[in-house]
């Protein structure tokens, strides 16, 4: 098993490119199974959740091709569903990628039936799929769950609906949407997920003749056509790499450059930052973090500990948390975290103790962290994703070495970890 050996210690500098953001290309990727011309994503990031998921479309049936693998942020790669089936889909691949579940809107689409594995993905807490399974129900699919999870049209087209979700949940905007847009009469989707990435498959649906209005709302709304062609769609920068370079920077007392980035897509996120202490320099598409001076967090006006709690957006996103825990470590003061969506979220933070931060865990929603406190190098494993991201930034502050092991974690969700760090000036090596 591979880990990264991390010698700590050292302010960053230098300039940073993020990848496309893969919660939007996974769902762009899916989209191909609607049309039976090519579809070609670009900027898309070569992580282990897009080229699971690349496996499983081709075990589908799709035509699948990469090009311009020189570089990771700019990759491009070509779809063709045109001799897709639908199933059986490999149980083995879903449970290593969450988002396998947006299978099944298109699969639906395409062929009004779809059988799928329940999925895997991060052990973070619970995931519900009801409001999947309720607005597959809105729209006319017959749905069941007997270990599988199996839907079935039988007018052989999805009819328009007037949906309120019970939740916002990103996940299930996508798979209602990717059904909809070939369904017949007029969807309404309310109580929509409308982050970034949602929006971005918003709009390459549209591209390929999907007509949606609503777009960057809570409120979508769809006329469905009869067929959708291919399109061209460049993937947007991911706000979560450009938040942990933001948190990177800080955290080391360093001064980074993030360029290509979405800045209209942080004016909640800046909200939180400030917070913490951290106030980047906004350029029209970069970010300028000079963490040369220590962040300071604020108190409440009243004078009481903070707090900074998850919200759906665009509120602050739960996949932050973990780095914005690990950058207060490293400012002045005490703040509250609320992490209000995963009861699993915070449990990373006893490998913080390790390392020396100084954190309280109160239960398994909400730590206090007080700063800033000196870490020492540690021996830790990454039990998720942006937990993996959030040990890396704690190992490049910290004095000595630190080993982060299954990195696997961290290689489903960021491109080029090693490579761009590297750039930055850390001592960083991965190690089979």
């Amino acid at each position: 098993m591979a880990q990264y050996i991390i010698e700590g210690g050292r302010p960053v500098q230098g300039t940073v490119v993020p990848s496309g953001n893969k919660n939007e290309a996974l769902p762009a990727l899916v989209s191909c199974l609607l049309t039976t011309e090519t579809l070609v994503l670009l900027r898309v990031p070569r992580i282990r959740d897009v080229t699971v998921m690349c496996d499983i479309l081709e075990d589908l049936g799709v035509e699948v091709d990469w090009s311009e693998q020189g570089s990771s942020e700019e990759s491009t790669l070509h779809l063709n569903a045109a001799k897709a089936r639908c199933g059986p889909v490999r149980e083995d691949l879903c449970a290593r990628v969450r988002a396998a579940i947006l299978l099944l809107g298109p699969l639906l689409a395409r062929f009004a039936q779809a059988t799928l594995p329940l999925p895997g993905g991060d052990v973070i807490g619970s995931r519900r799929i009801d409001t999947h399974f309720e607005g597959m129900s809105a729209l006319g699919v017959e749905m069941s769950l007997d270990g599988m999870i199996r839907g079935r049209l039988p007018e052989g087209r999805a009819r328009g609906a007037d949906l309120f979700l019970d939740e916002p949940s990103v996940t299930a905007t996508e798979n209602v949407l990717l059904l909809s847009v070939l369904a017949e009469g007029t969807t309404t989707i309310d109580h929509a997920a409308c982050e970034p990435h949602v929006t971005g498959l918003a709009r390459l649906l549209t591209a390929m003749g999907a007509r949606i209005t609503g777009i960057g709302t809570n409120r979508l709304k769809v006329q469905g056509v009869s067929s959708l062609t291919g399109a061209r769609h460049r993937v947007g920068p991911d706000y979560m790499e450009v938040a942990s370079y933001v948190s990177l920077a800080s955290s080391t007392r360093g001064r980074v450059r993030i360029e290509d980035v979405a800045t209209e897509d942080f004016r909640g996120i800046l909200r939180t930052w400030k917070r913490l202490g951290i106030e980047p320099q906004v350029e029209p598409d970069a970010f300028v973090v000079d963490g040369s001076v220590a962040a300071e967090m604020q108190r409440d006006i009243s004078g009481g500990v903070g707090c900074v709690y998850t919200a759906p957006w665009p509120g602050f996103p739960t996949d932050l948390m973990s780095v914005a825990i690990v950058a207060a470590t490293q400012a002045r003061g005490t703040m509250i975290f609320f992490e209000k969506l995963f009861e699993g979220r915070m449990f990373f933070t006893d490998k913080l103790l390790k390392m020396g931060a100084h954190i309280v865990l109160c239960d398994p929603h909400r730590v206090v962290v007080t700063g800033p406190s000196p870490l020492h190098g540690a021996h830790v494993s990454s039990p998720d994703v942006r937990a993996g991201m959030a040990l890396i930034i704690a190992a490049c502050v910290a004095q000595g070495t630190s080993r982060i092991d299954n990195i696997y974690q961290v290689e489903r969700g960021y491109a080029g970890v090693v490579e761009k760090l590297s750039q930055l000036g850390v001592m960083i090596r991965r190690q089979e």
